[in-house]
This record gives C-alpha cells, structure tokens and sequence, in this order.
C-alpha cells in the first residue's frame, strides 16, 4: 500500500520510470530517433501529458470534477483494468485547489483500525503505534475540524478499491457523518475495477449506495477512438500521428479489445518491431508480425487473429 498527501500539485509529475538495462533502453532510444520522436508515445506508466480526452475519459472526468466542486459524500469512477481511471486520477491532483487537503490511499485493505492507520498516514498524520480504535478516530475527527477551521476541505482518495471489504466500505460511510453545522468535512473518491460497483449495488449496501452522488464507469475504446488515441500519442511525443496506418489501427483495436494499456503494449512493442525490421511506416502486416511471433503478451492476444494488409 501506497500513501501521499497532495497540496495544489499542479506541477506533480509522473512517477520515474524503472530502470531499464542499458541495452534496452538503447533499442528505445533507436527507435524514437529512427521515427523522429521526443520520448515513447506508449509507456504503460500513467502519465496525464498523454491523456486522451476521448468522450468516455471527458464524462469519468467531468464526473469526478462534478464530485469535488458539489462536496458530494461519496465519487465513484469504475471501469475495467486498463482503462484510464489512475491516469485521470493523476490528472486531476494536477488540477485541484489549494483549499483542499488531499489524502490518497492505494490498494486499501485490513481491519477499521487499519483503515484508519492508513488514512491517517495518508494526511501526514503523527502515530502511536499502540493507539487504540477510540484514539484513532479521535485524532482523525480533530484534524478534520482543524482543517474545516483553516478555510480547508479533506478528500480522501482511494484507489484500487476494489479491494476493500464491505466492512471496510462500511467504515468509510460513517467517516462522511463527520459534520460542522450543515458542512460535511469530508469527501471520498474511491477509484477501482467493475468488482467494487458490484460491491456497492449490493441490498446491503444500500446506506453507502445513497451517499454516492457522482459516478461513472469507463468502458473501452471503439475502434475509431483508438485511431485517435493513437494519433493523439504519437503527435504528443513528437512523432507523425499517421505513422500508424488506418488498418493498422483497426487491427490493434481488434487485438486489444480498446483497452488503452493493451494498445500500449501492442503500439510499443509493433514500434520495436517495425524499427528492427528497417520499417519507417507501420502498416497492418507489422501489427500482424507482432502478434504472428507472440512478442504481445496481452491476454486477448491468446486467440488466433485473422490477418489483412494495407
């Protein structure tokens, strides 16, 4: 689990990537000079430098910025694995107000108390570790007050939330009870793959399910949107954006099933494999070499795909 406190983070950037042996990186390197680009328009970190804004990630966003400017209790944005949903999330820590004080808490999971811990921890909050539940909750509705005293509103973001248990959702519920006068002092975003909208629709879950105001699922991209999603990368990392060919695009949309980290995955490695092949415009038959020699390790690459060439 991961924990971190943003205040007006406009110029937040992305998280360093890996490190990578210096071979590999020299064939990244090639590849970007060979077709004329300032970085990699397909890395599978998230990065808002390279968000899309195609009609589903505009309606999710507009969802979460609806959420934070009517202090709705409870923002819900689901969608499948790959989709977007960290990388909106990221875009929009970029653009909040410095009248919020923001916790972010990834992969939740454990106990009340555990829970508490981490959110605690995620506000930059001080410990005893031999605390009990009581003193805990104590700490946290103090610092809420604090907060709402200093002209300042709390949101606590969860991602991956799927993860956590009804109990655990329950917990977050009674965290929103916390008031001044007509004023709630805080609000939940909480981020996560379609199981946690199965969760929340549950009979018994109905207490929750009222408390969220806001809510989107994203699904995947069409074929026409992942030709623009394509472009869209390549024109941001300094590359033509007709360097995918039309039917090249609609294959990989057909490979992937528009997941945008699949097509990624896919973009990437048919970019390593075109520019080793002395290739200068990716055209179907490359995507199809690519997954012809198993190089795609998404899932929906498993399957037997029919091929076609410009």
């Amino acid at each position: 689990m991961t924990y971190m406190t943003y205040k007006r983070r406009k110029s937040m950037q992305p998280v360093a990537e890996p490190e990578v042996e210096p071979a590999t990186r020299k064939v990244f390197d090639i590849y970007t000079d060979h077709f004329g680009m300032k970085e990699r328009p397909f890395s599978l970190l998230p990065d808002p430098d390279f968000l899309y804004w195609g009609s589903q990630h505009k309606r999710a966003y507009a969802m979460l910025e609806y959420g934070v400017l009517t202090r709705a209790p409870i923002t819900l944005i689901t969608g499948e694995v790959g989709t977007g949903k960290t990388t909106l999330l990221q875009q929009l820590m970029r653009d909040l107000e410095n009248d919020l004080t923001v916790g972010l808490v990834s992969n939740a999971h454990g106990d009340r108390g555990e829970l508490l811990h981490w959110v605690l921890m995620s506000l930059n909050q001080k410990l005893d570790a031999n605390a009990t539940y009581v003193e805990l909750f104590s700490a946290f509705q103090e610092f809420l007050i604090a907060e709402y005293a200093r002209g300042k509103r709390v949101v606590l973001i969860f991602d991956e939330a799927q993860n956590m248990t009804r109990e655990s959702l329950e917990e977050l519920r009674m965290y929103t009870n916390i008031n001044a006068n007509k004023d709630e002092l805080l609000q939940l975003i909480l981020i996560g793959q379609p199981e946690l909208r199965d969760i929340v629709g549950r009979a018994d879950m109905t207490q929750f399910a009222q408390r969220v105001s806001s809510s989107f699922f994203l699904t995947n991209m069409d074929a026409p949107t992942v030709e623009q999603y394509i472009r869209h990368r390549l024109k941001v990392a300094g590359a033509r954006d007709d360097l995918f060919g039309k039917t090249a695009a609609s294959l990989i949309h057909r490979a992937t099933e528009g997941v945008p980290r699949l097509v990624n995955q896919l973009c990437d490695r048919t970019l390593v494999y075109a520019f080793q092949s002395g290739q200068s415009q990716i055209v179907a038959a490359t995507v199809q070499g690519v997954l012809d020699e198993g190089l795609f390790l998404g899932v929906t690459a498993q399957s037997p795909h029919k091929g076609f060439h410009e």
